[in-house]
């Protein structure tokens, strides 16, 4: 897969990641420090030319507040596209993430969370389905671009173009605050 080269980007920091909940598709507003992270995304994208980018965001509020602060001074319009929303969590959105493994001992926690818990989700999307979102979403991308989206999607969106499978979602870098640059095949992480 060819493809345009672009950076993505994580919404900061919510009250509900700071709390450990599953969002999905509902809404937590961001905190001082996903504000600050925001601001940070803002300079590491302020030291590159972007001349002839599209800025594209998730429509969910978290990714979109996150979008205005990082692209305010840049982006002459930033558009949404429903396919960078998070992955869907079906029955667990808004549950804390330590109380869903049940008899199971608790998986360990990265940046994101357990990875696993979005595969479990009941109801959820699944990686299947996600991964066939952001398949479509990478083969309509024509023009380089700086997308703003969430921790699963971002990991999902980072696999399929680096020619990896869902399997490598927990191996790859996740977090909020950073900026990844993807050209010709490679992922840099940019602080």
């Amino acid at each position: 897969m060819t493809l345009p080269e672009f950076y993505i980007l994580r919404h900061g920091e919510t009250a509900w990641n700071a709390e450990g909940r599953m969002q999905g598709a509902l809404h937590s507003p961001l905190t001082d420090r996903g504000v600050e992270q925001a601001r940070q995304q803002a300079r590491i994208l302020a030291q590159v030319d972007l001349t002839g980018f599209q800025f594209l965001s998730s429509p969910q509020g978290r990714a979109f507040q996150t979008a205005g602060i990082v692209l305010s001074d840049v982006a002459p319009m930033i558009h949404t596209d429903e396919r960078l929303r998070e992955i869907g969590v079906g029955a667990w959105a808004g549950k804390l993430r330590s109380g869903l493994w049940g008899d199971a001992p608790p998986q360990p926690e990265g940046p994101d969370g357990s990875i696993d818990l979005y595969a479990r989700a009941p109801g959820g999307e699944g990686f299947d389905a996600l991964g066939l979102r952001c398949r479509a979403f990478l083969d309509s991308l024509k023009h380089p671009s700086v997308l703003v989206t969430h921790g699963i999607t971002s990991r999902m969106i980072r696999a399929i173009a680096l020619g990896l499978g869902a399997e490598s979602l927990a191996d790859l870098p996740g977090g909020q605050g950073n900026v990844f640059h993807l050209k010709n095949g490679v992922q840099t992480e940019l602080v």
